[in-house]
């Protein structure tokens, strides 16, 4: 039996710290449904029962930008993989924020900045729904992967801009802004 509240409780945000692993969601009124998996420690942040945000690093595309940016629709889900059997999703609206965003200095200090990072997604929740997650395996988190961080600091900063900047459209045309800043981790 699902259930549904307008905020995020308690019980809500506790078992959301626990998670090492969220997924997005996100649609334009055309084209592809963007489902995403997200992961590394202290990505995610409960800003208040009503918000959320979460910090997005450059990766092998920008839908939920994209999507985002027309729509504002989004869905985050969180499984818990360990007992009790529960699903959370928060359904929402959301933003990008970029570095040089005037939101920026509010949502950067909830998260360590990890090299590659692009952008904060700034969600407002509006409903929440809990489900039983009986079909959901029990599983054991074996460790993060360290590749894409790695990744982001191994690359040439001039690279990185030229190939993210670059990158100016989703995968259905739809504009997104390019990140005017690649924070490196120093």
């Amino acid at each position: 039996m699902a259930d549904f509240t307008d905020h995020l409780t308690a019980d809500h945000i506790a078992m959301i710290e626990r998670q090492p692993v969220f997924f997005v969601a996100t649609a334009a009124d055309h084209g592809r449904i963007n489902l995403s998996p997200k992961g590394l420690a202290d990505t995610f942040a409960v800003l208040s029962p009503n918000r959320v945000a979460y910090l997005d690093l450059g990766g092998s595309g920008n839908e939920t930008h994209a999507h985002l940016s027309v729509d504002g629709r989004i869905t985050a889900m969180m499984c818990n993989f360990q007992q009790p059997a529960l699903i959370l999703r928060i359904y929402g609206t959301g933003k990008a924020v970029l570095p040089a965003d005037p939101g920026w200095a509010e949502l950067a200090p909830h998260f360590t900045m990890l090299p590659g990072t692009r952008q904060i997604f700034d969600i407002t929740v509006e409903s929440v729904q809990t489900s039983c997650g009986w079909g959901v395996p029990v599983m054991t988190l074996e460790k993060e992967r360290d590749t894409m961080v790695k990744w982001h600091v191994q690359k040439d900063p001039e690279d990185w801009v030229k190939t993210y900047q670059g990158r100016t459209h989703s995968i259905d045309g739809i504009p997104t802004r390019a990140t005017d800043r690649f924070i490196s981790g120093d």
